[in-house]
């Protein structure tokens, strides 16, 4: 009986002094763990304000990160269903124009206003056909993945690969643009170098597209809108279902182009102010800021890719010589921009810088 004692209080102490060590050890592992957990988010939130520069945009932007992911996103998923509704809406105009509204030009108007009408909207149809395909199929400009002797600005974060001037980083399209102004839904394509003339002249061609049938088809307008209010009359007129069929598609064709040469309209004049200032949508907001920081410190802020209005028009249609305007411009052109997109060591001042 006594050695069985002893062996079970000798089984107890060394439980006892295994358990106190156990306990001793975790109580050493415990508050390192936890001082290491207490840096890391110390860490975390020191690097929030990590220099002198950060301000609250930047930690906005820090805590909206998976907000912007979000919507990248759903942008370049959506992109082909802006695309084909693009195409679907045209083609419906189309459809009304040459089914309803021509017959009945060719019937009541005059053989001069036949003639322009048929001029003008077959060119217009034109420009904004050849230039939306072009803004979509042409890629708006890359910069090198590899080495190149071109001077950079800053080295892109995402891409790892320095920028030259006047290039952006897409979060849709994951790659920096040469030039970039934006990424346009409508066209699922980002606006760059090399497709920026392509957007503003589809922008231009079908805001002037929408309010010539806005303007040409007020009056039917007027009549269809009196005839489908007389529908609901107790003794409406015989309307047939083909009479009651161009009612409602000169309704919807009116509606539709005003609503887009109002919206479309304010966005080409938009960015004609910034063509006039040779600027880019996102370089205004840069420059904007540039322009208040030296404000305040005396000092006046020059855009150096600026040259002049009429120089920066030249520069984006390309036009080098008078007959431009009319090939480039007035008539579809596949001519590439001015430069390359990496450098823009062209500085006119004084004089124009192509002879007109």
């Amino acid at each position: 009986m006594q050695g069985g004692r002893k062996l079970l209080c000798g089984a107890m102490r060394l439980f006892l002094r295994g358990s106190r060590l156990c306990l001793k050890q975790g109580h050493r592992r415990a508050p390192r763990r936890l001082r290491h957990l207490l840096s890391y988010i110390r860490l975390l939130l020191s690097s929030l304000c990590y220099n002198s520069l950060t301000n609250s945009e930047l930690v906005m932007d820090c805590l909206f990160e998976p907000v912007f992911w979000l919507v990248d996103l759903l942008t370049r998923w959506f992109g082909v269903v802006f695309v084909c509704l693009v195409v679907v809406l045209t083609s419906s105009i189309l459809m009304i124009a040459y089914f309803a509204l021509l017959p009945l030009v060719l019937r009541t108007y005059s053989p001069i206003w036949i003639a322009w009408h048929i001029c003008y909207g077959h060119w217009n149809l034109v420009m904004i056909v050849f230039h939306y395909y072009k803004a979509t199929k042409t890629p708006p400009g890359y910069p090198p993945q590899r080495k190149f002797d071109v001077p950079s600005v800053s080295v892109c974060k995402k891409c790892i690969i320095p920028k030259p001037a006047r290039t952006h980083h897409c979060g849709i399209c994951n790659t920096c643009i040469l030039k970039m102004d934006h990424h346009c839904p409508w066209l699922n394509n980002c606006v760059g170098h090399f497709n920026h003339r392509y957007f503003f002249s589809f922008c231009l061609s079908m805001t002037l597209g929408c309010v010539y049938c806005s303007i040409s088809g007020r009056n039917l307008f007027v009549d269809a809108y009196n005839a489908v209010e007389s529908y609901y009359q107790t003794s409406p007129p015989p309307y047939t279902f083909r009479d009651k069929m161009f009612h409602k598609s000169v309704i919807y064709m009116w509606v539709l182009t005003s609503t887009v040469a109002l919206a479309l309209g304010g966005l080409t004049l938009w960015h004609a102010v910034l063509i006039s200032r040779g600027e880019t949508s996102i370089e205004r907001h840069i420059n904007s800021k540039e322009t208040n920081r030296l404000q305040k410190r005396g000092r006046v802020f020059r855009n150096p890719f600026s040259h002049g209005r009429l120089n920066n028009w030249k520069l984006f249609f390309g036009v080098e010589k008078r007959s431009h305007w009319l090939t480039r411009v007035l008539l579809p052109s596949s001519h590439a921009p001015y430069g390359d997109g990496l450098t823009w060591d062209f500085s006119p001042r004084r004089k124009d810088m192509m002879a007109i």
